[in-house]
């Protein structure tokens, strides 16, 4: 007789496994989450979870690819939507932020603790961070060369910004005691400082 396991597809796709793996890490974080739990999730086995991706430690740097590469997706279609370099950093700014329940930000701040103990994930981490960085640099230099920023370091610039998000995230996250609207707040002040543009422009 053929088990309900059994006749679970076995060309169970990568995407599909990563899927999964992205909604348990999100539940139980990087730590608890075991391959058992991801491939229980799937109706399938852990030997086939492990024939896709070798190890758990690389099973979860490219889960964590999963989910950003995805938001990556939706930054860059923003991004080329965007009127000019103004509205391209408001754009960046606003994507970069907490949203809604913070799904993404809860795997990339889980994501930044489990990087400390594993090279797989570190690696991935910091290729992804870059991306992200990047896009707001690029946009801020292009509204230099346009006269619209005046900003000495755009690269510098946008390590300032990423930073500066990144700790303001984990506040509204964690503590919750700050707002998602002085988030923005202190973020557009302080994107305006570094472009010498007022914050209203960027509002």
């Amino acid at each position: 007789m053929v088990t309900p396991m059994a006749r679970r597809k076995v060309e169970v796709r990568r995407e599909e496994i990563l899927a999964a793996a992205e909604a348990e890490v999100a539940k139980r974080g990087f730590a608890h989450t075991r391959v058992a739990d991801v491939a229980s999730a799937l109706g399938v086995s852990t030997a086939l979870v492990f024939y896709h991706f070798g190890t758990k430690e690389k099973l979860f740097a490219a889960a964590l690819e999963y989910a950003v590469n995805r938001d990556l997706a939706r930054l860059d279609l923003t991004v080329s939507k965007a009127t000019g370099p103004v509205d391209g950093v408001r754009r960046v700014l606003a994507m970069y932020s907490p949203a809604g329940d913070a799904y993404g930000w809860t795997v990339w701040v889980d994501a930044w603790a489990e990087s400390l103990r594993e090279p797989e994930m570190r690696s991935m981490y910091l290729r992804l961070d870059s991306r992200w960085k990047d896009v707001l640099s690029e946009q801020i230099r292009a509204g230099v060369t346009a006269g619209v920023f005046q900003c000495a370091d755009p690269d510098a610039s946008a390590w300032r910004l990423s930073a500066l998000l990144d700790g303001l995230a984990v506040q509204v996250i964690m503590h919750r005691k700050l707002t998602r609207k002085k988030l923005r707040e202190w973020v557009l002040s302080a994107a305006a400082h570094e472009l010498g543009v007022t914050p209203e422009s960027l509002a």
